[in-house]
């Protein structure tokens, strides 16, 4: 008799579950058992313990075990164990004859019932039967057997999505309340567990999840160093004008790291700057993953979303011009659409600039027109401009430009060491300290005069006033700082310009300083004794 028709014989033989009737040789086994969640614990026990049962009154003997633990049965992929399965059949390096599986799902609930079929047909390929030891019918090939195993591999696969659909509903009512869905909180946020009154209990870790069904989560702000670094990268990008790729640069040279412990790259920068949670959004669906399926990207209406769920900690302002700016990046322009534009904007200003490009609302940006055509000069020459400045004028202002919300957050930061408070204007970038004087931060371009003389021209903010003026002069090559002046309101606000020279004289110079610890040790707070 062949191997084949002895398991087939044996099969049929201990169908009633005689023990009298099992046949001499026990026939060697694998079972294959999968779990889907961490929280079915028992699942591959319970599995295991039905297919022993099965295996018993059969007269099989089971010497392999395939475990997939925690593991979707949707696809294969991630399924490590029924992939070595599948491959050990393939290339003949089985010692056993049958594979007990517990039932047709714990084999897959994939969306194509074929793909099922067809796993199970590679085992059988290879002199592999499939048995599922749970199921109503026998697993003798008979038609009856057939039709019952196809309607339940149809059955898992609907299963799954029934499910999917359930949760799905279910999650964008909790997102409506203004309930977070899943995944981490995100660098400068913290998830927070709530109780169904939403009073705060706890805040959860990265990997720590919710133990009761009434709990819910909300976002809430981080450590402040983490939320001032997510302001501050909102500055770079939009104030600033830094590429995605400058601003993780800057952050990794500093030693920051993201949430997850690792170097910034364009895209956690990217993904800071384009998603809603930092303003207080709740927003969800816009990708779709369903049943494992390929991720799709969702249009606008399909969004579920509650705003003003959580406290935001960056400014709607600075979000919103953020995505202006991305939306005018991620636009391809050809580069004659884009030198059409920048000789629309020529013909309208008269001029042309770095800054008088970023300034137009739907203006491609002028590192767009730097980086197509290698340099504004270039893209300038090519519509028939010759700018009337040098144009490294134009690169020095805009690199001080850069540079002043960094010389600004050095001066807060210096503040609050000194034991000083500061409050900061976000649209002004004027200084409020201890609440009892202000000051506002001025970078000063150095000038070489046709003679070579160097001059620097120091303006006075008319409008805001500031109690100290902190004139920050640049070297010669504008590259380092020089030196610094405070300038006192009541002494020199009353002129709107001041252009100083390396030498002004005791009226002027009693106002140098090398560095801001003057300043520093001005805002510094000192106890007084009161008289007696």
């Amino acid at each position: 008799m062949s191997p084949g028709s002895e398991l087939e014989a044996s099969a049929v033989t201990n169908t009633s579950g005689n023990s009298d009737d099992k046949p001499e040789r026990l026939i060697r086994a694998a079972q294959y058992v999968r779990m889907s969640t961490e929280h079915q614990k028992y699942s591959t026990e319970n599995q295991a313990e039905i297919i022993a049962d099965y295996a018993a009154c059969r007269g099989f003997e089971i010497v392999r075990t395939y475990e997939d633990s925690g593991k979707s049965g949707l696809k294969l992929d991630g399924r490590l164990s029924l992939q070595k399965l599948i491959a050990d059949v393939r290339s003949g390096n089985t010692d056993f004859e049958v594979v007990l599986v517990y039932d047709v799902s714990r084999w897959g609930r994939f969306q194509d019932a074929d793909e099922s079929a067809y796993y199970e047909f590679i085992c059988r390929e290879g002199g592999i039967k499939v048995h599922y030891c749970a199921e109503q019918f026998e697993n003798d090939g008979s038609l009856s057997a057939t039709i019952i195993k196809s309607m339940k591999r149809a059955m898992a696969g609907e299963y799954s999505r029934e499910l999917s659909a359930k949760v799905f509903t279910g999650q964008c009512r909790l997102i409506r309340l203004g309930f977070r869905q899943g995944g981490p909180a995100g660098f400068g946020l913290r998830r927070v567990l709530v109780d169904e009154h939403c009073n705060p209990k706890t805040t959860l870790e990265r990997g720590e999840q919710k133990s009761l069904q009434t709990d819910r989560v909300i976002l809430q702000p981080g450590p402040p160093e983490e939320v001032e670094i997510v302001r501050r990268l909102y500055r770079m990008f939009v104030v600033q004008q830094r590429t995605e790729s400058e601003i993780a640069g800057i952050l990794n040279v500093e030693g920051f790291l993201t949430d997850l412990g690792r170097p910034w790259t364009r895209g956690t920068v990217h993904q800071i700057l384009t998603n809603e949670k930092y303003i207080g959004n709740n927003v969800y669906n816009r990708v779709s993953f369903k049943l494992k399926a390929k991720r799709v990207l969702n249009p606008p209406d399909m969004w579920v979303r509650h705003d003003g769920a959580f406290e935001p900690i960056v400014e709607r302002d600075f979000y919103e011009a953020a995505q202006r700016i991305i939306d005018a990046r991620s636009k391809r322009y050809t580069d004659q659409e884009l030198l059409d534009r920048l000789a629309a904007l020529l013909a309208e200003k008269g001029w042309l600039s770095g800054l008088v490009i970023d300034e137009v609302e739907d203006m491609p940006s002028s590192m767009t027109f730097r980086h197509r055509f290698g340099s504004l000069v270039r893209a300038y020459e090519l519509v028939g401009y010759s700018p009337a400045r040098d144009y490294r004028y134009i690169e020095t202002n805009r690199a001080l430009r850069a540079l002043h919300p960094d010389v600004v957050q050095e001066v807060i930061a210096g503040i609050e060491s000194a034991g000083g408070s500061v409050r900061r204007d976000p649209v002004s970038d004027l200084l409020h300290i201890n609440e009892e004087f202000t000051a506002a931060l001025v970078i000063a371009r150095c000038q070489v005069s046709p003679a070579g003389s160097l001059r620097w021209k120091i303006r006075f903010d008319q409008g805001l006033r500031p109690g100290i003026t902190i004139a920050v002069r640049m070297e010669d090559d504008n590259r380092a700082i020089r030196d610094y002046y405070l300038l006192p309101w009541l002494d020199l606000g009353k002129t709107p310009d001041l252009r100083l020279a390396p030498e002004n004289g005791i009226l002027l110079d009693a106002y140098r300083y090398e560095t801001l610890d003057a300043f520093m040790d001005l805002t510094r707070r000192a106890a007084l004794r009161a008289a007696a």
